[in-house]
């Protein structure tokens, strides 16, 4: 039996993607957390998420859990990496869309990682097991929080067993990762603010023999069928028979409609279809007006809904508790203030407003949007159907093409972060040009013998040393009167990497994040105060460099 303390560090409310990311994060850094989640099994036939990105893949490697996951999904990435539009899976291929949401099969320079396509049920079953085998992170499942109360030196919980046991409980801070019915965004007045997309969608699981059996248009991991009366999108959750589809534009709370004609219309014949399972859903873009209250955070859905267009929604949760996790490690430690955790807001705010758009904006081009009656002709007029429609399809790009937003995303406004007074790069939804400003994901490179530099960096804060004229000596004192970890990469032998970074010294944050380059500072005391937001420090902002240095 279970014993729940009367207090702990880190109460984690709702055990989805959003708390097991987070118990993870912080278990790792030897911070006792407690994750109460109410399901007690999880669903495969409602898959819901299904891409894991190729920026969540890259903390699943830090994690030392990428390749657990990739061995227990049940879609390798060499199966298929195209999403194709077509008139139907037996009807005839329009356009197609190759190596969407990262999915590569070789290593590219870009990430450590590729994508992943895994159901969301599998992927949290992933990371309850990696949460489980921490000895600080304890799982209840099958608990709930009754009630939550916000406070100003901790917060307060009423959790319930599952024979409805109540358990008061006292946490130094609190993660409200209960997603948008959940309770602890009501506990800090917080509130959604947006709108939600104007057709209904119905998800549906099922098995064919038919597609199985006889040869399709073409091979994809996603395919979308635009029909003449219905249309959507469809993909295989497995490669022994079951199928995911999702009917865009139809209402089941209006309609009486039949999920098994509804997969035919969508294949474009009278296939065999063993319906396993419906979820009508609409897409929602919301995102609240406050990230935190005084002792409780929100987290992933609770904080902000995407709609799944181009596979954003949870891999921005996970987003969202590393950056929280680390700050909060840090404070439980002792080794940076409380008011470092303001910094979690203003970083992940703008990236969540900024995922919302760039998916929203995909509700004008869904399926039913570009159905015509004789765009599966087989003659010369479907062919010039299919040839203009193809054309018109490309504004699709963003969807299945967009790492400048899943690795692009920076912080070059964070209190916590350094400017160096250079230009910022301009923010690109669907290319990703690689930059090392400060607060920008720091770009990843493949080294000589292989290893990935994301293999190299610390656990706290790491110092990349990338030119002989850069001083490591003034920051690692500076480390060392203040007690905290700096880990130093010697990576001068390497004299490509210069110009790549832009600078001798790259201070890299524990989330993978640049904090600071230069070649110097005058006071490294302070600079290492302000990048864990010393609140009584002010922000330094190094000289801005000559055009001879910035173009070295």
């Amino acid at each position: 039996m279970t014993v729940v303390p009367d207090h702990v560090p880190v109460l984690v409310v709702g055990g989805g993607p959003s708390g097991l990311a987070a118990a993870i994060e912080l278990g790792r850094r030897g911070i006792d957390v407690l994750v109460v989640e109410p399901r007690t099994a999880l669903d495969p036939l409602r898959p819901r998420a299904k891409t894991t990105s190729v920026r969540t893949m890259e903390h699943l490697r830090r994690w030392g859990i990428a390749d657990r996951l990739r061995a227990a999904a049940p879609l390798p990435v060499e199966h298929a990496q195209d999403v194709v539009f077509c008139t139907g899976l037996f009807g005839h291929e329009i356009t197609r869309f190759p190596e969407a949401f990262g999915l590569w099969t070789s290593p590219r320079e870009v990430a450590a990682e590729a994508g992943q396509q895994a159901p969301q049920s599998l992927v949290e079953q992933v990371l309850r097991d990696a949460a489980a085998e921490l000895p600080t992170v304890t799982l209840l499942v099958g608990w709930r929080a009754a009630s939550v109360l916000d406070g100003r030196v901790a917060a307060q919980a009423v959790l319930e067993a599952p024979d409805g046991t109540p358990h008061r409980i006292t946490a130094d801070y609190l993660l409200g990762c209960d997603g948008s019915s959940g309770i602890t965004r009501a506990a800090i007045g917080a509130r959604y603010e947006g709108f939600s997309g104007a057709l209904p969608n119905l998800s549906i699981t099922f098995r064919s023999r038919a597609l199985e059996e006889r040869e399709l248009c073409a091979l994809g991991v996603h395919y979308w069928a635009i029909g003449a009366r219905y249309g959507g999108l469809m993909g295989r959750l497995d490669l022994h028979g079951t199928w995911w589809a999702i009917v865009q534009g139809v209402d089941a709370a209006v309609d009486a409609l039949d999920p098994a004609a509804l997969v035919q219309a969508l294949v474009g014949d009278d296939v065999d279809v063993e319906v396993l399972a419906t979820d009508p859903w609409s897409a929602r873009m919301l995102l609240v007006d406050r990230y935190r209250g005084e002792r409780v955070f929100l987290v992933g859905d609770a904080a902000h809904l995407n709609p799944p267009w181009g596979g954003h929604g949870f891999n921005t949760c996970v987003g969202d508790a590393v950056n929280l996790g680390w700050k909060l490690a840090a404070v439980l430690q002792g080794w940076a203030p409380p008011a470092l955790l303001d910094s979690y807001e203003a970083e992940r705010r703008p990236v969540a407003h900024r995922t919302i758009a760039a998916a929203g904006n995909q509700e004008s081009f869904l399926a039913p949007s570009f159905a015509e009656d004789d765009l599966d002709d087989d003659g010369t007029a479907g062919e010039l159907l299919r040839a203009d429609l193809a054309r018109r399809l490309a504004v699709k790009e963003g969807e299945f093409h967009s790492l400048g937003l899943v690795l692009g995303y920076d912080y070059p406004d964070s209190p916590v972060v350094v400017p160096d007074g250079r230009p910022l790069p301009e923010p690109h939804l669907l290319d990703y040009e690689p930059s090392a400003h400060p607060g920008a994901r720091l770009p990843h490179a493949w080294l000589p013998d292989g290893t990935s530099l994301f293999d190299l960096l610390g656990e706290d804060f790491t110092l990349l040393w990338l030119g002989r004229d850069g001083d490591t000596g003034p920051l690692l004192d500076a480390a060392a009167r203040l007690g905290r970890s700096l880990r130093v990469v010697d990576l001068t032998h390497l004299p490509n990497l210069r110009p790549r970074y832009g600078a001798d010294l790259l201070l890299v944050r524990p989330d993978q994040h640049v904090a600071w380059r230069g070649a110097a500072t005058p006071d490294p005391e302070a600079l290492l105060l302000t990048v864990v937001g010393a609140a009584d420090i002010p922000t330094i902002v190094s000289p801005t460099p000559s055009l001879e240095e910035i173009a070295r």
